[in-house]
């Protein structure tokens, strides 16, 4: 989930303009990003952001009428569950899909804060030389009450869906692969794909994907598994008191 924020320059100066070759075109947009965490008391980020130097929607339906830049910002871990299920006993019909968005009351407090932060990060100094008029959600949403209804307005998918086909024992009922990545009580069946994922990783699933279809592929063939690592990673010393 993502929430949408426009931000409109304030000026565009000869300086500005780019060099020959240096336009839209030549960017994929989202070369700046970033991960914090929402609160104190949280381990590892749950918050992610895409930074652009154009304001439009996620979708590229409909571009802002004035210059401007934006982030794309939304929580990683969200707690709302959806649903796959058969539409028919024929396999050729699509299944129903309901993602569920926004259900629980954390993802709420979530996109609070990601509003939050947003803004206290678009205030700062290196941004005033830039920085115009808050396009959305705008200078007068301020209230928990205008935050909500800007997210129920404006809040999209980042069309990364997972959990759907969860790995685990076979004593677990929410389980529907084993750790070799075969459909539990059904022969010569396997998943592999980010369906199988028991949760969801905090970031976007290309790579732990193509990790998990090379761990995969190791057990379809028989092959024996790399030996595990313990890789070190970064934990910041006083995030049980501090956000940042």
């Amino acid at each position: 989930m993502k929430a949408v924020r426009f931000h409109a320059a304030r000026d565009i100066r000869v300086e500005d303009v780019p060099p020959p070759k240096d336009g839209l075109g030549a960017s994929n947009h989202f070369e700046t990003g970033a991960f914090i965490r929402s609160r104190a008391g949280v381990r590892y980020p749950d918050i992610q952001f895409h930074f652009l130097p154009l304001a439009v929607n996620y979708d590229g339906s409909g571009l802002a009428r004035e210059h401007g830049f934006q982030a794309h910002v939304g929580p990683m871990r969200s707690r709302s569950r959806g649903w796959v299920r058969l539409r028919s006993a024929d396999a050729r019909d699509p299944p129903r899909i309901c993602f569920n968005y926004m259900s629980q009351l954390e993802d709420w407090q979530q996109m609070h804060a990601c509003v939050r932060l947003t803004r206290e990060i678009f205030a700062q100094p290196a941004f005033d030389r830039y920085r115009g008029r808050e396009i959305q959600p705008g200078a007068l949403v301020v209230s928990d009450e205008q935050i909500d209804a800007f997210i129920r307005e404006k809040i999209q998918s980042a069309f990364h869906p997972s959990c759907s086909c969860r790995m685990g024992r076979s004593s677990d009922a929410q389980a529907v692969v084993d750790p070799e990545t075969r459909v539990i009580g059904v022969e010569a069946l396997r998943v592999v794909d980010s369906s199988i994922m028991p949760s969801i990783t905090t970031g976007n699933l290309n790579a732990p994907t193509v990790m998990l279809a090379e761990k995969a592929a190791d057990h379809i063939r028989g092959r024996g598994l790399l030996q595990r690592e313990s890789t070190p990673y970064y934990v910041a010393p006083d995030w049980e008191s501090r956000q940042r």
